[in-house]
């Protein structure tokens, strides 16, 4: 069975933690539900984590979920957060067939919240950019909460 957010299959997999929209509501601000849960887009250059360069690790805005080490963003020109690699076990992806093109969506791999798309142009060691949505994410610098 495939779980839907937004009306996006984002994945046939069950995600560890699952919230009504009344309760992710609650829990969002109305910028990270559009993005998180309805699958939106933040406009290019207005996220505060394009300027982050601090050791410590960007954290999925929803559950909390490590995403991606401060050491391997990137600065892509694209005016949104990029990463060349994800943290182990932090992010699944789905194919994304919307706006009339094949993308590959990159999700939470907890809550199943939408945090961008990742795209074969990056730098290496990888060759990949995974393109965030910076409300989707929070940052924790290394040494606060076991860092």
């Amino acid at each position: 069975m495939k779980r839907l957010f937004g009306g996006h299959a984002t994945s046939a997999e069950e995600f560890p933690i699952v919230r009504d929209d009344d309760e992710w509501r609650q829990r969002l601000d109305p910028a990270q539900f559009h993005v998180l849960r309805k699958h939106g887009t933040e406009r290019p250059g207005t996220s505060p984590l394009n300027a982050e360069k601090r050791p410590g690790t960007f954290i999925c805005a929803g559950c909390g979920k490590p995403l991606f080490a401060s050491d391997t963003k990137f600065e892509s020109g694209t005016g949104w957060p990029s990463f060349t690699q994800p943290l182990e076990g932090g992010v699944a992806t789905t194919e994304d067939r919307s706006l009339f093109m094949t993308r590959t969506e990159v999700h939470c791999a907890d809550c199943g919240g939408h945090l961008g798309h990742v795209f074969p142009d990056g730098p290496q060691p990888t060759g990949l950019r995974y393109c965030m949505n910076g409300v989707a994410m929070a940052f924790k610098p290394n040494g606060t909460d076991g860092q």
